[in-house]
């Protein structure tokens, strides 16, 4: 089962993801809601739509934008919609 680790703690679990373009979309509702903070920053892809983003916190350790959702994407990403999907400091692992 996909897993998403960052420092040393699994944020989000689930045999239900959705692969693209080489990221796993994990369902928002398998997130641990007591690491993440709402960020700012907004990114736009052309045929996915506008993804915003969390930060992940645990004690002194904080990880900006890591995760990335699209809360309205583009028809053609539908599939992407109330998932999530992680960067630059966190694995996802089988």
């Amino acid at each position: 089962m996909p897993k998403a680790v960052w420092n040393d703690q699994v944020v989000a679990e689930s045999d239900d993801t959705v692969l693209v373009e080489g990221n796993h979309y994990f369902p928002r509702s398998t997130l641990r809601d007591d690491l993440i903070t709402e960020s700012t920053t907004r990114t736009v892809c052309p045929w996915k739509g506008t993804a915003s983003y969390y930060s992940l916190t645990d004690g002194d350790r904080t990880s900006p934008d890591a995760v990335w959702y699209y809360p309205d994407p583009k028809p053609e990403a539908e599939q992407i919609r109330d998932r999530v999907a992680f960067w630059k400091d966190v694995r996802v692992v089988d």
